[in-house]
């Protein structure tokens, strides 16, 4: 059976070569060029992944996002992004998108995301979980698959958070994570779970921010039949399904203050009721929670239950960015290298010295899921020999800001449109000027074609037949 994909993009060109791309590939595809569009297709019928741009010309990738979710809490939503967009692709990730592709896009990159979304579609999986660091202590060695994905680094910093993790893991603490969105979280509550006596027993996650206030209390849970519209049949909610080992819930912030109030008593109380149901049942469950946002100033702010902060807050540990562990770069670009070099099937000799020192000095605002992709990437990439720095993304090669201060505003790609300035004449100052408006508007739009004609006012047929003048111009230079 063929999987069918919704690709949602405002380009209509860059619609129509994704889909010949995957219906080649196997896939059946279906495009919308709004987002008011795909959100309709989407409702209207069944897809088994939606491909959609983050800058539409109605509606952000982000709101498109929330819209799905609301729609269908486990869609997988891909998100294309530009490389300077890559604070928001990490935003778009924490709301719920299973995972970004940066522009310009590659074909097996496309491909491998897909493939991989599909396999992982029907198991229980986190934000973070592909990266995955873990304790060395022999609770966690016992286990061979545990020791194929886990990376414990040298920092000091890194040492400090498996010492905390290994005093609390054994205890039934309630723990709250504290760090940036990208630096493992999920991969922490695992492992705590499985240094904990409960390892045997499942561990459960829930992303809070993806949750709308009335699907919050069937996910937490469960529901009857009949409770609400579209409640076909019973179902079992997170509480259920981790009853005996942990439920991890990421961003509890975002829980409305009614969802928030639930959620105490069943903690306090330690049985809960099935929404529409009338029997309490028994659950015994340790909860790990995860924040962006420091819960003690958030319920100083009225935004989060001060009751049920200091119930969550029998310990917490705060997970270090990337950019404070400098001591890992190393470790890690080679254990993404080694895994990715599996996953594709590719022998490599390494990273040039000059890649590995860019690595060191780039500020990694997404972390180490960023860090991980990036790798991914270079791999895709490099066909033999070692990884050089042409193979490195542009705000890797070309860092604007200073070592912790998040990447924004870089372009995507480079766009060939130089003018010939050697002659001072009428003519070569007004295409000089041209050249320069179009370009700064460009950039503007983080090289969306569309948006760009849009702002210079004239049809995306005219903006491609300019660069491509351009283009043919710097060729014509080049040869004299």
């Amino acid at each position: 059976m063929k999987r069918k994909i919704l690709i949602i993009d405002d380009d209509i060109d860059m619609c129509l070569l994704l889909s010949k791309f995957l219906t080649r590939k196997g896939y059946e595809t279906d495009t919308a060029h709004t987002g008011a569009k795909g959100i309709a297709k989407f409702k209207e019928a069944e897809y088994d992944i939606v491909l959609c741009d983050y800058r539409l010309g109605d509606k952000d990738g982000k709101d498109v996002l929330a819209e799905l979710k609301a729609h269908a809490p486990h869609a997988i939503v891909l998100i294309i992004t530009g490389y300077s967009d890559i604070k928001t692709a990490v935003d778009v990730i924490k709301l719920g998108a299973y995972d970004y592709i940066t522009k310009p896009l590659i074909p097996d990159e496309v491909i491998n995301v897909l493939e991989k979304a599909i396999s992982q579609s029907g198991e229980q999986t986190g934000n973070e979980g592909e990266v995955a660091p873990a304790s060395r202590t022999s609770a966690v060695n016992k286990s061979k698959a545990q020791n194929s994905e886990f990376l414990v680094g040298d920092a000091p910093s890194t040492k400090d958070l498996y010492k905390q993790i290994e005093i609390v893991a054994p205890t039934n603490y309630s723990i709250i994570l504290y760090g940036e969105s990208g630096t493992g979280k999920e991969v922490i509550a695992k492992t705590i779970h499985q240094l904990s006596s409960r390892a045997d027993k499942p561990f459960v996650a829930l992303d809070c921010g993806t949750l709308s206030k009335e699907l919050a209390g069937s996910e937490l849970f469960g529901h009857m039949k009949g409770a609400f519209t579209g409640a076909l049949s019973d179902k079992e909610g997170h509480f259920e399904l981790a009853n005996g080992g942990t439920l991890f819930l990421d961003e509890v912030a975002n829980l409305s203050y009614d969802v928030q109030a639930s959620l105490l008593r069943v903690i306090q109380e330690r049985k809960f009721k099935r929404v529409g149901g009338n029997k309490e049942m028994p659950v015994d469950v340790r909860i790990i929670v995860a924040s962006n946002e420091n819960l003690q100033d958030a319920y100083r702010k009225g935004k989060f239950r001060e009751d049920l902060y200091h119930r969550f807050n029998e310990f917490s540990i705060n997970l270090p960015p990337l950019r404070e562990r400098k001591a890992d770069i190393d470790l890690f670009a080679h254990f993404f290298l080694e895994k990715t070099k599996a996953e594709l099937n590719r022998e490599l000799d390494g990273f040039d010295e000059d890649v590995l020192e860019k690595f060191r000095q780039y500020s990694w605002p997404g972390n180490l899921r960023e860090f991980r992709n990036v790798v991914r990437r270079c791999v895709l990439l490099t066909t033999s020999g070692s990884i050089d720095a042409s193979k490195l993304p542009w705000e890797i090669n070309n860092p604007a800001t200073p070592l912790g201060t998040p990447v924004t505003e870089q372009p995507v790609q480079q766009v060939a449109m130089p003018v010939n300035t050697s002659i001072n004449d009428l003519k070569n100052a007004s295409s000089k000027a041209e050249y320069e408006t179009i370009l700064s508007v460009l950039k503007k739009v983080n090289f969306n074609k569309t948006k760009a004609a849009e702002m210079l006012n004239i049809d995306r047929k005219t903006l491609y037949n300019k660069i491509k003048s351009y283009e043919e111009m710097n060729k014509i230079n080049e040869q004299n």
